[in-house]
């Protein structure tokens, strides 16, 4: 029978050694030396009989063992902080003012909710769904304790959740019209997506007309659908009746979008806490 145990800790450093490029910015992380990074990593090894990273003279690169271990830790991870949530937490009560962005489609935004209320049964959740626009200055002037919306300019101390890449959106039958303009469907002025996706245009040279102006994720989907145009949002938002755009029309990369997290860190509330490590937890799984 194999012994072998694999410890959290060995497991939580390799990954900040993945996720950072490098062993001092590992412990800078994680709260330790590079050398105490070092350590536990060659003790990784030396559990798994194998060797996680390669060096060069500029990078540290995971061998084919590491990229598999990868997929792994983050799932052991992942599971530990979801048992340490529901049994070693203590029950938590009262009510949480969330505010969520509206491009978490139901299929997302759904059993996020009801996975937390499993857990946390005593918290009661009013969730406030909008954008950036009508959600950031109702958090500031207190009528939500946090918010989970796309990065905008603004002062408000905040965490990233996760970073994914803005997609060009087709309709699943759709070909773009032999006319110089490329029809779009976007949200209303201002909104980070149309501003990211026209700017993308305007510096490929390339003509477009607004056909359809939507105030929610789900009146975009609809209109992309609909073959009203093409529009661009985070990957997570294509649906079956949605693809992303054929490499053939050649339109321009778009940056990535990132989801950030905004709430008060003196703000000592437990049923926050537990939202806020939660949706750390759900939001790293959509990346693996």
């Amino acid at each position: 029978m194999n012994s072998t145990i694999l410890e959290i800790d060995l497991l939580q450093c390799f990954l900040a050694v993945v996720q950072t490029g490098g062993f001092t910015k590992a412990g800078d992380k994680i709260g330790l030396t590079q050398s105490g990074v070092s350590i536990k990593i060659k003790r990784l090894e030396g559990r798994l009989d194998t060797k996680l990273f390669t060096r060069t003279s500029k990078s540290l690169a995971l061998t084919p063992e590491g990229e598999l271990l990868k997929g792994y830790a983050q799932r052991i991870i992942n599971l530990h902080n979801e048992a340490l949530q529901r049994f070693v937490t203590p029950m938590a009560s009262g009510t949480l003012r969330i505010g969520i962005e509206d491009y978490f489609v139901p299929s997302l935004l759904s059993p996020l909710l009801s996975q937390f209320r499993q857990h946390h049964p005593n918290i009661h959740l009013e969730v406030t769904m909008g954008n950036g626009i009508t959600l950031i200055p109702l958090y500031k002037e207190g009528a939500l304790d946090l918010v989970v919306t796309g990065d905008c300019s603004t002062t408000l101390t905040k965490q990233t959740l996760l970073k994914a890449p803005l997609v060009w959106i087709f309709g699943q039958d759709y070909e773009l019209p032999d006319t110089p303009c490329i029809p779009l469907a976007v949200f209303s002025a201002p909104c980070c997506f149309r501003t990211q996706s026209t700017e993308a245009l305007n510096r490929a040279g390339k003509e477009w007309v607004v056909k359809f102006t939507g105030n929610s994720v789900v009146s975009i989907q609809a209109a992309v659908e609909a073959g009203l145009g093409i529009s661009a949002l985070p990957v997570w938002a294509l649906t079956e009746k949605l693809r992303k755009a054929p490499a053939s029309y050649n339109l321009p990369d778009l940056p990535q979008h990132k989801l950030v997290l905004f709430a008060d860190d003196n703000d000592i509330n437990p049923a926050k806490s537990l939202f806020i490590d939660f949706i750390k937890v759900e939001m790293a799984k959509l990346l693996m």
